[in-house]
């Protein structure tokens, strides 16, 4: 078998602004195999400043997993425990070079079209004027969850923006889950929740700094907003790790990024976990192109959890590749009638 890897810039169609800056364009890297005439394609999909494998040694690490892609799989994911973005890239083109069809890697009512997935319409960090839009957007487009970003603008407009929704929606219209992206500091973060929890939210993501246990284990036993660990679970890669992570915060749900977190393997650690201690989760995408948003969603769909996913982020780019995933009214479906535009002679 030969393996080999690319580097691919994908461009936004608009500036898309996060509590860490605004992003124009994102970084990822596919591998590709090959053999006997059949070919498979992973994505890396690191995402700079914050992937636990952010590190200068990375494209280092996936020229040695092409140089010894014959160790297999499950070997290699083992050798890449301190690269997630990786594993998951190498867990996704074995997958796709033993699949019948490269771009199906798990088979179900997701893929034949018969069922789709429920998913939150994400707004960006913006003025108010471009946040109150694309809430606007959102709903009139049949989401009945919406995913708000905060901590990048003035906290008591990012009251009003919560207020106008609320104005106009009840929670049994719409289900408002807010993502701080760790943006209070921790002498605010226990106030600054008990203002937002008033307009019958969802859960808040996030609401410091990781690394910060104590405080958040306090907060998620003090508040009366659920809130969701994100960030946190970067760069934690043993099972027992893990456990002693959840263990001690106890937080009411956890967010999983197949991309940062090792892939399918990585991801299915923390669902046993998190299910043992009674904690909620659901899975998003994190900036990847439709290569890996096409794994995450099929693998997402098989879990069987009724929530809305984060998986709505195939329309960012000017330069995606077109494939079969398409959203309408706050679904995610799996069109069988549209095909991959993707052209492997684009990866040598």
């Amino acid at each position: 078998m030969k393996a080999t890897y690319h580097k691919y810039i994908l461009h936004f169609k608009q500036s898309s602004g996060t509590s860490r800056g605004v992003l124009t364009d994102k970084e990822t890297w596919f591998i590709v195999l090959e053999k006997d005439g059949k070919k498979g394609i992973g994505e890396c999909g690191i995402l700079r400043g914050l992937s636990a494998d952010d590190r200068p040694d990375y494209e280092e690490k996936l020229q040695w997993v092409c140089q010894n892609i014959h160790l297999g799989e499950s070997k290699l994911w083992q050798e890449l425990m301190e690269f997630p973005s990786i594993q998951f890239g190498v867990e996704m083109a074995f997958l796709s070079f033993k699949s019948e069809n490269p771009f199906v890697l798990f088979p179900s009512k997701f893929t034949s079209g018969d069922k789709s997935i429920v998913i939150n319409g994400l707004v960006w960090m913006g003025d108010e004027a471009f946040m109150k839009r694309q809430i606007e957007e959102k709903i009139a487009q049949g989401f009945t969850c919406i995913k708000l970003k905060i901590g990048a603008i003035d906290f008591d407009k990012e009251l009003a923006l919560l207020r106008f929704i609320r104005q106009n929606f009840d929670e049994n219209t719409i289900e408002i889950r807010v993502d701080a992206n760790g943006a209070f500091f921790e002498n605010e973060a226990l106030n600054k929740i008990n203002q937002i929890t008033g307009f019958k939210l969802h859960s808040i993501e996030q609401p410091i700094q990781k690394n910060n246990t104590d405080m958040m284990s306090v907060l998620c036993k003090k508040t009366h907003l659920p809130i969701a660990l994100d960030e946190e679970l970067i760069g934690v890669f043993s099972f027992e790790d893990k456990e002693a992570l959840l263990r001690k915060i106890q937080p009411q749900y956890i967010i999983l990024k197949p991309s940062f977190i090792g892939g399918i393997r990585g991801t299915l650690e923390w669902i046993s976990i998190a299910e043992k201690l009674n904690i909620g989760w659901w899975i998003t995408s994190a900036l990847e192109s439709n290569v890996g948003l096409n794994a995450i969603a099929q693998f997402t769909f098989l879990q069987n959890n009724l929530m809305p996913q984060g998986l709505g982020t195939g329309s960012l780019y000017t330069n995606n590749f077109d494939c079969p995933l398409e959203v309408s009214h706050g679904q995610l479906w799996y069109r069988k009638g549209l095909d991959w535009e993707i052209d492997f002679d684009n990866f040598k």
